[in-house]
């Protein structure tokens, strides 16, 4: 999209983008320019980029994995070593698989599924209304559920799942006031805040998987590498066997949980 015509030059909005602090001024520039449809919405893009809001929410969309995500206000926004986990469940698809997005947020994991293989089954859910809302939006065609982890889930799905993938919150709580603003501030803290050792969501997710994969499905969750040993505990005492894989580039570890 070509930029729309503005009093402002890209000089001065990469001047007002460092001095608000964006260390990646040129690029965060371009995107803001290339995204904005008119001269008033340029100005409002930068205005609440320079006043701290996330570049994501200000541009309304997340690249991730090779797609465009829409992001709404308060959603939580894609990390992009989260990449790695939605790389990891996708190769684990197979034809008409049945996958299940928890705790979607804006739907990106579930949208990485859809892209990989147009013939599976998807379905996604989030407690937050907001995510619902925006994932619906992201995944056209797929049920987006509203509730609890797999409170939200209807029944038939029990015993078929083949890949249940979870980006659950894994930030101990008293962690997340040293998280950058951008989060900690326009972020809703349910999608952060992972209890005292950050692992209260994944032990939660862990308990019930066994009931709702297939035999041979997998649950999928991204931690810290100081996790690893607490949460394959709680995979073993969901039944589930546990395999590591991480990604140094991105600083990215994932556990692999099979019925």
């Amino acid at each position: 999209m070509a930029s729309p015509p503005s009093s402002v030059s890209p000089s001065t909005l990469i001047t007002r983008l460092r001095s608000a602090g964006c260390v990646f001024a040129e690029e965060e520039a371009h995107l803001i320019t290339s995204t904005a449809r008119t001269p008033n919405e340029l100005a409002s893009m930068a205005d609440r980029r320079c006043a701290g809001r996330p570049l994501e929410h200000v541009l309304g969309w997340a690249a991730f994995c090779g797609l465009r995500v829409q992001v709404d206000e308060g959603v939580f926004v894609p990390r992009p070593r989260t990449e790695f986990l939605a790389r990891e469940a996708a190769s684990l698809l197979t034809p008409g698989a049945v996958a299940v997005d928890l705790c979607c947020g804006s739907g990106a994991l579930g949208a990485v599924l859809a892209h990989t293989r147009d013939d599976i089954t998807l379905h996604a859910a989030d407690i937050d209304a907001a995510s619902v809302t925006c994932a619906r939006r992201n995944l056209p065609g797929h049920p987006v559920h509203h509730g609890d982890l797999y409170r939200a889930l209807p029944q038939r799905l029990r015993g078929r799942v083949q890949v249940l993938v979870a980006n659950v919150p894994y930030v101990p709580t008293d962690r997340i006031a040293l998280m950058p603003a951008e989060a900690r501030v326009h972020e809703n803290h349910r999608s952060l805040d992972g209890g005292a050792d950050g692992l209260d969501l994944v032990r939660r997710v862990t308990a019930q998987a066994r009931r709702w994969l297939a035999p041979g499905g997998h649950l999928l969750v991204e931690v810290q590498e100081q996790q690893i040993h607490t949460a394959r505990q709680a995979f073993a005492r969901g039944g589930l066997s546990c395999a590591v894989a991480s990604c140094p580039e991105r600083e990215a570890t994932v556990l692999t949980g099979t019925r």
